[in-house]
């Protein structure tokens, strides 16, 4: 029987190849989007994680969620110091969620506050996500857009805390397997971490109507 890891990845994996090759991120790695629709991507995701991150303190005891909560993956920080270098000192004063971001965002704090088991099914869609393909977004971008190696622009994508990725993600997975939940709750996880990546391809939709290619 496979294990619970494998089941998430599996189950999930329709759904990540359609966020990945979205016309948004498509035409956003491929350098044909300015700079600017950089800078309202990394926008959103701050509704994200500010949703994930406000709510991990009270979830940092909880027997289900507890063990997921690692500061060394805390995002929050870095983004706000992209927006700065993106945005200038004033970045919060012109900070905008579109319409499916604020869904994202709802959910997200939902789960944190109703169902950790649910909690953690958006912890494993994007921070895994981050440490993987996320690299490849910060190599496009520091190419394309002239950032400095893993310095401000990019920093969302640096994780100084973690020196190595791979036995991180390891030992993540490892975390996942040994999830306090039966079947049912670990079959509505997966149903979750569906919902999940939805919520992200539907945000990425949004941005390719902010953002389309002029024909």
């Amino acid at each position: 029987m496979d294990s619970f890891s494998t089941l998430i990845r599996t189950a999930s994996h329709e759904q990540h190849v359609e966020a990945e090759t979205s016309t948004f991120m498509s035409d956003l790695l491929g350098g044909r989007l300015g700079v600017e629709a950089y800078a309202r991507y990394t926008e959103q995701l701050w509704f994200v994680y500010e949703a994930l991150e406000t709510g991990a303190g009270r979830l940092a005891s909880d027997p289900v969620a507890g063990p997921f909560v690692q500061p060394e993956l805390f995002r929050l920080p870095a983004l706000e110091r992209d927006l700065a270098h993106l945005r200038g000192p004033d970045w919060r004063t012109g900070l905008s969620a579109l319409p499916a971001t604020q869904a994202y965002a709802t959910r997200v704090r939902e789960c944190a506050e109703r169902w950790p088991a649910g909690y953690i099914a958006h912890h494993y869609t994007r921070y895994l996500g981050d440490l993987s393909g996320g690299q490849i977004i910060r190599d496009r971008a520091e190419r394309t857009w002239g950032f400095e190696r893993k310095g401000d622009g990019v920093r969302f994508y640096v994780f100084e805390e973690i020196g190595n990725p791979a036995a991180f993600k390891r030992g993540y997975r490892e975390l996942l397997d040994a999830v306090r939940a039966d079947d049912l709750e670990k079959q509505r996880i997966v149903s979750e971490c569906k919902k999940a990546f939805a919520l992200n391809t539907a945000v990425f939709h949004a941005l390719g109507e902010e953002f389309p290619l002029s024909a």
